[in-house]
């Protein structure tokens, strides 16, 4: 009985890829090679074996006898050439962004919105999903720190596209006397419609120079800023890398 539930909840989850075990695993790579080799020119018998390998249920010869001779024929089919490896590498790579896919909920932005007025500023926070983390910066144009903080939201937006990255005029939020020259740049966040963290002055935390750098670990100290789902596919690439 538990064995049929495992079985159900991994057709759910993996959708094609139903094979979660070491055999699946492996069966799954060797569909993925010969769906890649299919457009290139190579022996009918190797398609064979291909074919053969990746559908267990079809073997007619004795287990020992054909597993000997599969194992064998397997090991020269992966391990042939540089052009395996390549196809291994793009597997591996086709399933960290299949299971990014899978495990990436909720909407997704990727660039810093402007807004105009003090009503769509509030429109933005109470509207907004409750999941959605969501950064304000307000600024002034000529004020120190501004523009850093505005330069390093470009990249944290791309970086944390989870993330809704915001900017407002203070002389646009309706609320200027609030939002003086000495207390910009300020930072909001919200979530859920609600406030979380209100940093004003944000620009004396940092040095001098700053970058999105030093804005990304503060927020991080704070844990407003989730995991990037990049680092795990960087991760990979890293890998990759070290085996050429």
């Amino acid at each position: 009985m538990e064995e049929g539930k495992s079985q159900s909840f991994e057709e759910d989850f993996e959708g094609q890829a139903t094979h979660t075990g070491p055999k699946g695993v492996i069966n799954d790579w060797r569909k993925f090679k010969l769906r890649s080799e299919e457009s290139e020119s190579i022996p009918p018998s190797k398609k064979e074996i291909l074919r053969q390998m990746s559908s267990p249920q079809s073997r007619n010869d004795s287990k020992e006898r054909f597993s000997r001779k599969m194992s064998i024929q397997e090991y020269e089919l992966i391990h042939q050439d540089k052009e395996d490896e390549n196809c291994l590498r793009k597997y591996r790579r086709q399933c960290m962004q299949d299971m990014h896919q899978k495990l990436s909920f909720g909407p997704r932005y990727g660039f810093v919105y402007e807004l105009e007025t003090g009503e769509q500023f509030l429109e933005t926070i109470e509207k907004e999903q409750k999941i959605t983390t969501i950064v304000v910066h307000i600024y002034e144009d000529g004020i120190k720190g501004c523009d850093a903080l505005n330069n390093s939201f470009t990249y944290l937006a791309a970086e944390y596209p989870m993330v809704k990255f915001c900017k407002i005029k203070a002389s646009n939020t309706g609320a200027r006397d609030r939002f003086s020259s000495e207390v910009l740049p300020t930072l909001l966040v919200y979530k859920g419609g609600e406030l979380i963290s209100n940093f004003i002055s944000i620009a004396e935390q940092f040095a001098e120079e700053f970058f999105a750098g030093d804005v990304e670990s503060f927020l991080n100290e704070y844990g407003l800023l989730p995991e990037r789902e990049i680092q795990a596919l960087e991760q990979t690439n890293m890998e990759e890398e070290d085996m050429e």
